[in-house]
């Protein structure tokens, strides 16, 4: 049975100079000190558009990390956009407790191994103390309500995940994640990022989704905005189960696009035609618009890779909050007959997508079912001659450990699922005293599309496993690294080949054998 609740998990060319003088006097800057911005230019072909090998192999910046996160007061802030197009302006929303601070917009990437470009950075821009959040009472939904400090010209800024770091002149830092959107995927593998999840998981101002002041459940957030920081460093979620892959992704060199959850909400246009989309480590919190999006894009041929586990699990959503519309994710969970949308809209009521008034189990996207946590299980491959596995070395029963966790998924026969599915690794594992398995496992359909999910919440971290990169591996080492590193480099390069059901081997079902059905 799965919980009502689990806790958090263990877990270029800048703006014109008129632009950005603008910018400077409304932030109440003098241009003398805009004129010290540093900027470094982005690569662009005859026609204006970026060139995504030449940002490839632009020169790197490897202070990208922060080296002192200071107390929760010493800075923090949040963007009004989770996402813009290139030359879009993005607001940002700064409180600290320093007299200045400055902003460094990082692009994430491969950059010959220093992992991130500065693309940009700001002067010293004045600080300020911001006022305490407030609260709505009836669904206990926190918003900073902060007045906006400065705004981001993100002209000639490649496409691609940001992390916004400020820098206060007491040395203090926190980021602020920003995806600079793609307009177009076609003929692209669609990096989707999770930010619906981030802000879940979010407990700055004293609630999430999960619980609220008092550490309980019962007071939780029934619905939280993103016009509030993100707790911890400022980007804990993106950087645990998404960064690592973006990296990968962009040292193969393969086309990529990069999109949003929230994104593909609102309009799908950037999966039409891609050659796959890519959901990172931890995408649990899904509308059902954008379940329906992704479908219909795995029946036109798209790809569908999911790196995680627990991934459509949640049904969620999207509300206006002060600033702007679909800044509030709505999620009532077990409280679902409060939903303002129970029960005259059944199929928008925000509960588990499995659960009733509307159940729509994960499984007939994901192939995979999520069951439980907390879980620490060896993986153990079982389809060892599968193309995923080519290079790998790996034989049948050979197991890696700690890799399956800390949510797990798996086959489970008496769940809808499309077919021909094959499972290509079968875990063992305990969880809350039950003997269970983790799966991971591999499905195409009519259209050709190729959808393969992990089963394991631990897959992207496994990528940086053993170099001291987030600062934790739950006990996975370099060989669990190299062979989820080939295997993933495997499986983007043939889905970015176009749908991989007409151009690699077919699954070869194995559901009855394994669970004796």
């Amino acid at each position: 049975m799965t919980p009502a609740r689990h806790p958090g998990h263990d877990d270029g060319a800048g703006p014109s100079r008129r632009r950005f003088l603008c910018l400077c006097a409304v932030a109440g800057l003098g241009t003398a000190a805009c004129d010290h911005a540093r900027v470094e230019p982005v690569r662009r072909t005859a026609d204006g558009g970026h060139r995504p090998d030449a940002e490839r192999d632009a020169p790197g910046s490897p202070d990208w990390r922060i080296t002192s996160q200071g107390p929760p007061q010493a800075i923090a802030a949040y963007a009004d956009r989770v996402s813009v197009t290139p030359g879009q302006e993005c607001g940002l929303f700064v409180s600290t407790t320093a007299a200045s601070f400055r902003v460094s917009a990082f692009r994430v990437g491969w950059y010959g191994g220093a992992l991130a470009r500065r693309v940009w950075a700001s002067p010293p821009v004045p600080g300020r103390v911001q006022g305490a959040p407030r609260v709505v009472t009836e669904t206990r939904t926190v918003h900073a309500g902060w007045q906006r400090t400065l705004a981001l010209d993100t002209t000639g800024w490649p496409e691609g995940a940001y992390l916004l770091r400020l820098d206060a002149d007491s040395g203090h830092q926190r980021y602020v994640p920003l995806i600079v959107r793609s307009v177009t995927g076609r003929g692209r593998t669609v990096l989707l990022h999770a930010p619906a999840t981030w802000q879940a998981y979010n407990r700055w101002g004293g609630a999430s989704l999960y619980d609220g002041a008092s550490g309980a459940y019962a007071t939780r957030s029934l619905a939280v905005s993103f016009d509030r920081p993100y707790d911890g460093d400022g980007a804990e979620k993106f950087r645990v189960y998404e960064w690592a892959a973006v990296v990968l992704a962009e040292r193969l060199g393969i086309p990529l696009a990069y999109s949003t959850g929230l994104d593909v909400h609102d309009d799908p246009s950037v999966l039409r035609g891609a050659s796959a989309v890519v959901c990172l480590g931890h995408d649990e919190y899904w509308t059902p618009q954008q379940r329906a999006h992704i479908t219909a894009a795995r029946d036109a041929g798209v790809n569908l890779a999911f790196l995680g586990a627990n991934t459509c699990f949640r049904r969620i959503r999207l509300t206006t909050g002060p600033g702007a519309a679909g800044r509030t994710v709505v999620c009532y969970k077990s409280a679902y007959r409060e939903d303002p949308c129970y029960p005259g809209r059944p199929a928008l009521v925000t509960t588990d997508f499995r659960a009733e008034p509307a159940p729509d189990p994960e499984s007939s996207l994901t192939g995979v079912l999520y069951e439980g946590y907390p879980v620490d299980a060896p993986y153990v491959v079982h389809s060892a001659g599968h193309w995923l596995h080519e290079g790998t070395g790996v034989r049948t029963g050979d197991a890696f450990a700690h890799l399956v966790g800390v949510e797990y998924d798996r086959v489970t026969p008496a769940a809808p699922a499309p077919g021909p599915l094959e499972i290509t690794a079968h875990s063992p594992l305990v969880c809350a005293g039950r003997p269970s398995h983790s799966d991971s496992a591999y499905y195409t359909v009519a259209s050709g599309a190729g959808v393969f999910a992990s089963g394991t919440m631990r897959w992207v971290e496994a990528l940086v496993a053993g170099t001291g990169e987030l600062g934790r591996a739950h006990g996975m080492d370099g060989r669990t690294r190299a062979f989820v590193t080939r295997t993933t480099e495997n499986l983007l390069r043939a889905f970015a080949e176009g749908p991989a059901g007409r151009h690699r081997p077919a699954p070869r079902p194995n559901t009855r054998e394994l669970y004796r059905t």
